[in-house]
C-alpha cells in the first residue's frame, strides 16, 4: 500500500481535506476551459448572433463559410480569449465549491437528508459565487462576439473599453440574469448527473469499485452528456435574454425594465432561438467536462464522482 501511495502524482489525498478541494477546484478549471468551453467558441459565437438576431445567417454552417471566408480561422474563433479566462473561473468555483458544500451540507449539516436535495443545494450555492468570478468576463464576450463591427478585438481592449463607459460595475449588470441561466443550469447539470451515473451502475448490477476506471469515466462522460441536454432546455431561456441584455441593454436602463422591453420585442418564442445547436453543443460539452473532471480525478488517486 504504501508503494501505491508514492506513485500519486501529488501523494495520497485525504478526503475532504483543504489538500482535495483545491484539487477538485483545479480539475474544474481543466475541465471548463481549453478542452471543452474554449473548442466550442465557434458554436457559442453562431449562438449569441442568432439569439441577438435571428435573421443574420440562415443556418449554422451557412454563417460559418461566411465567418471564415471574411475572417477566417481567428473569426470562427472570435471571442475565446474571455470565453477562457471566464470559465477557467467559474470552473475552479463551480466544481471545488461544489464538493465543499456537497460535504459540508451533505455529511456536517444535514446527513440525513435526500441526497438529491444535498446534490441541488450544494451545486446551487456553488453556482452562486462561481458567476460572480463569470459575469465581467461573460459580458465582455457577449459585446464582443454579438456587434458587428466587434466592440473590441481583445479581452483587454474589450475590458478597458467596457470599464471606461460603464465603471467596473457596469460589467455586473447581467448578474442577476446570469443567475437566472446558470443556477438552474448547474443545478440540473450536478443532480442530473448523480443521478444518471447511479441508474447507469444499477443497470450495471454491481459496485462503481468492481469496474475499471476506464469504464467508471466512460459512465461519467454518458451521465454528462445527458446531463447536458436538459440543462440546455432547462437554461436556455435565460441565456438568450443575457445575450439580448448584454447586446441591446440601453444606458441607465434598469435590469427589470430592459427585460420586460426585450420581452415585448421578441415574445415567449423569441426565447428559444437556437435551441438545438444550445443543445448539441451542451451535450458535447457537458459530456467532456464530466470526462475530464474525473479523469483528472483518477490521475490523483481520487475516486470518480457519483455512483455511491
Amino acid at each position: 500500500m504504501a508503494t501505491k501511495e508514492k506513485s500519486l502524482p501529488f501523494g495520497k489525498i485525504e478526503p475532504y481535506s483543504t489538500k482535495y478541494f483545491t484539487s477538485c477546484a483545479l480539475g474544474g478549471i481543466i475541465a471548463e476551459k481549453g478542452p471543452t468551453h474554449t473548442a466550442v467558441t465557434p458554436l457559442d459565437l453562431v449562438k449569441c448572433r442568432r439569439q441577438v438576431d435571428p435573421n443574420i445567417y440562415k443556418s449554422n454552417l451557412s454563417a460559418w463559410r461566411s465567418i471564415f471566408a471574411k475572417e477566417g480561422v481567428r473569426g470562427v474563433f472570435f471571442g475565446w480569449s474571455p470565453t477562457f479566462v471566464g470559465y477557467s473561473l467559474q470552473g475552479a468555483g463551480k466544481y471545488g465549491l461544489y464538493e465543499v458544500f456537497k460535504y459540508w451540507y451533505g455529511e456536517q449539516l444535514f446527513p440525513n437528508t435526500n441526497r438529491t436535495l444535498v446534490y441541488l443545494g450544494a451545486s446551487a450555492s456553488a453556482e452562486f459565487f462561481a458567476d460572480m468570478a463569470l459575469c465581467p468576463l461573460e459580458a465582455i464576450k457577449v459585446r464582443m462576439q454579438t456587434t458587428l463591427p466587434p466592440y473590441a478585438s481583445t479581452l483587454r481592449e474589450g475590458w478597458s473599453k467596457a470599464v471606461a463607459q460603464d465603471g467596473f460595475g457596469g460589467l455586473y449588470k447581467g448578474l442577476y440574469p446570469l443567475w437566472a441561466r446558470q443556477i438552474p443550469y448547474t443545478m440540473t447539470k450536478f443532480a442530473t448527473f448523480e443521478e444518471v451515473v447511479n441508474m447507469i451502475y444499477r443497470g450495471l448490477g454491481g459496485p462503481k469499485e468492481s469496474y475499471s476506471r476506464l469504464t467508471q469515466t466512460g459512465v461519467s462522460f454518458a451521465g454528462g452528456y445527458i446531463a447536458g441536454i436538459l440543462c440546455a432546455i432547462v437554461s436556455h431561456p435565460a441565456d438568450v435574454m443575457v445575450s439580448k441584455l448584454n447586446a441591446e441593454r440601453k444606458a441607465g436602463e434598469g435590469a427589470m425594465t430592459a427585460v420586460s422591453r426585450i420581452y415585448s420585442k421578441i415574445g415567449f418564442s423569441g426565447l428559444w432561438n437556437g435551441l438545438p445547436v444550445r443543445i448539441a453543443m451542451l451535450g458535447t460539452l457537458t459530456g467532456f467536462q464530466w470526462l475530464i473532471y474525473d479523469s483528472f480525478k483518477v490521475f490523483l488517486g481520487l475516486p470518480t464522482t457519483g455512483g455511491h
